[in-house]
């Protein structure tokens, strides 16, 4: 398969929305989709609240609003306009919550999974 991605432009206005539902509140994503890599434009509603506790790995960057970044410890962080959080995949258990919306540029993929660490004998 062929994982080169040619030079392009995105017109966000241009790709489908698709909806998912939170405990509450609603997201839409628009999704590209390039081999082991996903970019998506997200947009949390109005008090949106995720539906699970997610274990990827993303980068993410807020592009207009705020959204509290919620961990299963209970620790929580906010992100807002011109932040950014980036996890590698099994790293956390971490959920979203917004209060007034929030728009997100989400990028994930393959390059994002947990690496171990070799071991340094491992020629010994």
């Amino acid at each position: 398969m062929d994982s080169n991605i040619p030079f392009q432009t995105i017109d966000w206005k241009s790709i489908p929305k698709t909806e998912h539902s939170g405990t509450t509140g609603t997201a839409y994503w628009q999704t590209m989709q390039f081999g082991g890599l996903r970019v998506r434009y997200v947009e949390y509603s109005e008090n949106y609240k995720a539906d699970h506790w997610c274990e990827k790995g993303h980068i993410v960057y807020c592009l207009k609003g705020e959204v509290i970044n919620e961990l299963k410890d209970g620790t929580q962080s906010t992100l807002s306009e011109g932040m950014s959080y980036i996890v590698s995949d099994d790293l956390s258990s971490h959920r979203s919550i917004t209060k007034d919306g929030v728009h997100l540029l989400i990028i994930d993929g393959d390059f994002l999974k947990l690496k171990h660490n070799k071991s340094l004998n491992a020629d010994a």
